[in-house]
């Protein structure tokens, strides 16, 4: 009897406590739905309502006094009239008879989105009906908040600007969130291709703003949410942010392959030799860790388009730290090691400056060009002493110094389509439009060899541009492992008191392929070994050299 009693007084007790649970569960759901279609609503409004889009109200302030007010809203009729008499208070939308004129421009829809304002679960049809005017009447005018850049990207202006704001108050941090967000969900062209669709970063960010306990985790989360754009553009740092990884690393550089970090070059002889690091050490291990533990730890914090540039960008995630030393296992051909590396402030390296032969012709004649210490002003010069060349290699594994078009020009033989764009169209916010690019050859000048392009992780944005505009030429090959996958310029955008970065132009092959996170395209891949570092081979180089002996 007694043990029924007991079971009876466990299940009650169980249940009633997952009852409690469930339901406090769906009371949270319901709050970030309100403060979700909040989000949305004001920022569709301030892009696309009249009054608001040319600067009249302030739009920070709007926000920060209709929060408490939806949070309070039980019902959707009560969400909706919180919203009707909010726009109501704005002042009339008169009739815009441009909007409905028939336009000329060829759309690119992949990101555009205004289907929520139709949610019957969400909205009364009133309220539908409104926003739905609101759209066909949007502003038409210079709008307040955002401008176009003379290169297709956005400009964010006007915003109120937030000194000391490390850590805001609760429904400033939401504003916070909702000004990133939706400046994200109007102008970045490349929403469509995020892992994580961008409603549901709006759900489960709105919870980690409001439960942020200090700055750093607030910082954290600004970090994180940055991070799911996908972008390698998109970076964002801060002071405490810096300190809660740690600001001192160890004396070289590294390069993860097979979850292993191989030392690939030195910051300082001095102090690697110090520490016994040697070129094509293979760690395994940071402090106990494995290397593809940390990264699971912390891969939500590393931004990049891929995963292979996320692991280029893990420099500051896997050894660094606040600490003089760290504890590091490691294979020495063959050999296992355990040994305390020291740790330092990166501007403490004494760094041997890079002296690079800008070009040189090599074995078989074939001539190498390393685009990374190349100047327009050596181009006719480079030209003219390859000119009877079999072929020349354009190695772009590193930083760019300007777009060759001088270069791509003596490549063709007739004008050719090499890109094409979207750029954000202001008329209709979240809408882009189509561009394209042509390049004509330069006459008298043709170099009719092989023309071979290098690349990598390290070939990024201008430099991956620089590729595909090369890649017109009529006897080009393109070389390496997957590039950055974030091509075109940035644009920076906004939380309260920070700033940060994301791609600001779309960039397509004129098939419309993507480039982003995918890269530019290669036609014969050579993926990077431990072998090769640990042998001193240049494999990509090498594949360059045998493709054009064949």
């Amino acid at each position: 009897m007694k043990l029924r009693l007991t079971i009876m007084i466990f299940c009650y007790n169980f249940f009633f406590a997952f009852s409690q649970n469930s339901n406090s569960l769906q009371v949270q759901k319901i709050d970030i739905e309100k403060l979700a279609s909040l989000c949305k609503v004001w920022g569709f409004l301030k892009y696309y309502h009249p009054n608001v889009a040319n600067g009249t109200y302030n739009w920070d302030d709007q926000l920060l006094t209709i929060i408490p007010k939806v949070e309070k809203a039980e019902s959707k009729d009560e969400l909706s009239k919180i919203y009707l008499d909010w726009i109501k208070s704005l002042g009339e939308v008169k009739l815009c008879k441009s909007c409905d004129t028939e336009t000329k421009k060829k759309y690119f829809d992949k990101n555009f989105d205004l289907s929520w304002t139709q949610d019957n679960d969400m909205f009364s049809a009133d309220l539908s009906k409104v926003l739905k005017y609101i759209q066909l009447n949007r502003f038409q005018g210079k709008n307040h908040y955002v401008a176009m850049t003379n290169s297709g990207s956005i400009e964010v202006k006007n915003e109120t600007e937030y000194k000391n704001f490390e850590f805001p108050e609760q429904n400033l941090r939401l504003l916070s969130l909702f000004k990133y967000w939706n400046t994200v969900e109007y102008f970045f062209p490349y929403k469509y291709q995020t892992d994580q669709n961008w409603n549901a970063v709006l759900s489960e960010m709105i919870i980690k703003f409001k439960e942020a306990k200090n700055k750093t985790e607030y910082q954290l989360v600004l970090l994180e949410t940055v991070v799911k754009l996908d972008d390698t553009h998109a970076t964002f740092y801060s002071d405490s942010i810096n300190a809660f990884f740690g600001r001192k690393c160890i004396p070289a550089a590294f390069k993860i392959i097979d979850e292993k970090a191989v030392i690939t070059e030195f910051y300082d002889d001095s102090l690697s030799i110090l520490n016994d690091l040697r070129i094509g050490d293979v760690v395994e291990k940071v402090d106990e860790k494995s290397i593809g533990d940390i990264l699971k730890e912390k891969i939500k914090y590393i931004s990049g388009s891929n995963y292979k540039t996320k692991l280029r960008n893990a420099y500051w995630l896997i050894f660094n730290g606040p600490t003089d030393s760290v504890k590091i296992s490691l294979n020495r051909n063959g050999v296992l090691l355990q040994k305390m590396v020291g740790r330092y402030l990166f501007k403490d390296f004494k760094q041997k400056r890079k002296v690079e032969q800008k070009y040189k012709i090599l074995e078989g004649n074939i001539g190498y060009v390393n685009m990374s210490y190349l100047h327009m002003k050596d181009v006719e010069k480079m030209m003219l002493e390859m000119e009877s060349t079999n072929a020349i290699i354009l190695d772009y594994r590193e930083f760019l110094n300007f777009t060759p078009y001088v270069i791509a020009r003596r490549l063709i033989q007739a004008r050719k389509e090499f890109v094409k764009f979207i750029e954000p169209d202001l008329s209709y916010p979240g809408r882009f439009t189509w561009k394209m690019d042509l390049i004509d050859p330069m006459k008298n000048k043709y170099y009719g060899g092989k023309v071979i392009v290098l690349v990598n992780e390290e070939t990024q944005s201008s430099s991956e541009y620089a590729t595909m505009l090369l890649q017109v030429a009529d006897k080009v090959k393109t070389i390496g492992s997957q590039t950055a996958g974030a091509d075109g310029n940035v644009s920076q955008i906004e939380f309260l008191g920070f700033k940060s970065k994301m791609s600001g132009l779309g960039v397509f092959y004129p098939d419309e392929t993507e480039t982003q996170r995918k890269g530019v395209k290669i036609d014969i891949e050579v993926l990077p070994t431990i072998k090769a570092i640990q042998e001193g081979k240049d494999e990509v180089l090498e594949k360059a050299l045998e493709y054009i002996k064949k």
